[in-house]
């Protein structure tokens, strides 16, 4: 088979450092996304190729592969960028980076709520200007211990994020998904209809894939059953909030603010949400940790090592 693999964008200088030593490879050589034609170009003359969430990996794409392709890396842990059923049709494997992710999305998602109820980046803008004062009512935000958390998808990272609301701020979770949380129901969450969580949540989280079904699961008519005080918090996939309803809900009051890490169109951000000073904004960078970036890429590695020495992948994506 064709050993050589193509690396999307450069990893941290340990993954690469770890890939040389089992394979050669290529790599684009410039910080900017993939282009199209070298995409193309990747899968007519490589074995493997460690892709980016930014490469859309899609049917066409994988219908101009060479048979010498049997790996597509995916250097992440959502795969929503990678037509995965046309991949295993045609032959070749898809893996994700499940499990080292989890901490560092769930603290991220913490981050957002906690900046969200306390102002901190309205706060830091006040202090920088050197125009705040003291007052009773002044800047006033919003408890964190105690309240009710709703988390909507309870797979690693949304039950990882609400054990640690239950441990570390005695909060009440609720969670809304297909199946119960072991995770969670060890620290009293209980499994509860989309419509509940809504309706007694102070804080609602995301952390569902990006299918389908969850395709707007937030829109005007689910912000509407939220408190007219609750924080909606989403680090998930964009898609999965109506941005135009979101931005209409935070502009009329209908929701207290909200924390995002994921947006639609990703890298644009809807601009009546950029207009808004009760939403705080992130460039996706959930895992964008020293640690966590670099041991993606050792999982990478891993799964491309496994391909080359004819074992089972150790993170398959399994549809």
């Amino acid at each position: 088979m064709n050993r050589k693999v193509y690396v999307s964008r450069c990893l941290p200088a340990r993954a690469m450092e770890a890939l040389g030593q089992i394979c050669e490879y290529d790599v684009n050589p410039e910080d900017r996304p993939a282009t199209r034609e070298e995409l193309v170009h990747a899968v007519k003359n490589y074995g493997a190729m460690i892709a980016m969430l930014s490469d859309r990996i899609d049917a066409e794409l994988i219908s101009m592969a060479s048979p010498d392709l049997k790996l597509i890396a995916n250097y992440g842990v959502g795969f929503n960028n990678i037509d995965v059923k046309a991949a295993n049709a045609k032959g070749i494997h898809v893996s994700n980076t499940p499990d080292v992710l989890t901490d560092a999305t769930a603290d991220l998602a913490w981050a957002l709520l906690f900046s969200a109820a306390r102002r901190v980046v309205e706060g830091d803008n006040i202090a920088r200007n050197g125009s705040f004062f003291w007052a009773p009512e002044y800047m006033l935000g919003y408890d964190i211990t105690g309240r009710t958390l709703g988390i909507i998808g309870a797979g690693r990272i949304g039950s990882n994020f609400g054990r640690k609301g239950a441990n570390g701020f005695g909060m009440k979770v609720l969670y809304y998904g297909r199946h119960e949380s072991a995770e969670l129901e060890a620290v009293g969450g209980r499994l509860v209809t989309l419509d509940e969580l809504l309706a007694q949540s102070d804080y609602v989280s995301l952390h569902v894939p990006l299918t389908p079904e969850t395709k707007h699961l937030i829109g005007s008519a689910e912000l509407a059953k939220m408190k007219p005080t609750a924080i909606l918090i989403n680090t998930a996939r964009g898609p999965v909030v109506d941005e135009k309803a979101l931005a209409e809900a935070l502009k009329n009051h209908v929701i207290a603010a909200a924390g995002l890490d994921v947006y639609e169109n990703e890298p644009e951000v809807e601009p009546e949400l950029k207009a808004l000073s009760n939403v705080v904004l992130m460039p996706h960078v959930g895992s964008a940790t020293f640690d966590t970036r670099t041991n993606m890429g050792l999982m990478n590695v891993r799964n491309i090592q496994a391909l080359l020495e004819g074992r089972e992948l150790p993170n398959e994506v399994k549809l």
